[in-house]
């Protein structure tokens, strides 16, 4: 009975790092999804020009073949236990033929300039695979 735990433990692992073919008329892409938070010490939120103008010189000059934009509404658990929460955008980059790797290495600069910018600790980004079709 162990052994054949061990074995089935063994294959479950083998098989974790190999990925779906994609159906016919898709191709494998990484997906990174951005969250920048709005909230900003001692000053008022991003306002809507400042994402825009961060928009406009950073994120599309790096990802000119397109994103998606969508506003976002965070919370998340501070040290002292308070739930806090946190108007954001969320940037959607469909990187077709990337690694996540690869992904990363695109997107670090955005967050760096976003958290230098504006004073944030971090910027959330989940970066996932998936089959693309356009």
């Amino acid at each position: 009975m162990r052994l054949a735990a061990l074995l089935l433990a063994g294959l479950a692992a083998g098989c974790a790092g190999l990925e779906p073919t994609c159906p016919a008329g898709t191709q494998r892409a990484t997906v990174a999804e951005a969250y920048f938070g709005r909230d900003v010490r001692g000053r008022a939120p991003v306002t809507d020009a400042e994402w825009q103008t961060f928009l406009d010189d950073t994120v599309t000059p790096a990802f000119p073949d397109g994103l998606t934009t969508v506003d976002g509404a965070g919370q998340w658990r501070g040290p002292d236990a308070r739930i806090l929460r946190e108007a954001s955008k969320v940037v959607t980059l469909v990187l077709p033929g990337a690694s996540a790797e690869q992904a990363r290495a695109r997107v670090r600069p955005l967050e760096q300039v976003w958290t230098s910018r504006f004073q944030q600790d971090s910027v959330l980004t989940v970066y996932r695979s998936a089959c693309v079709g356009f």
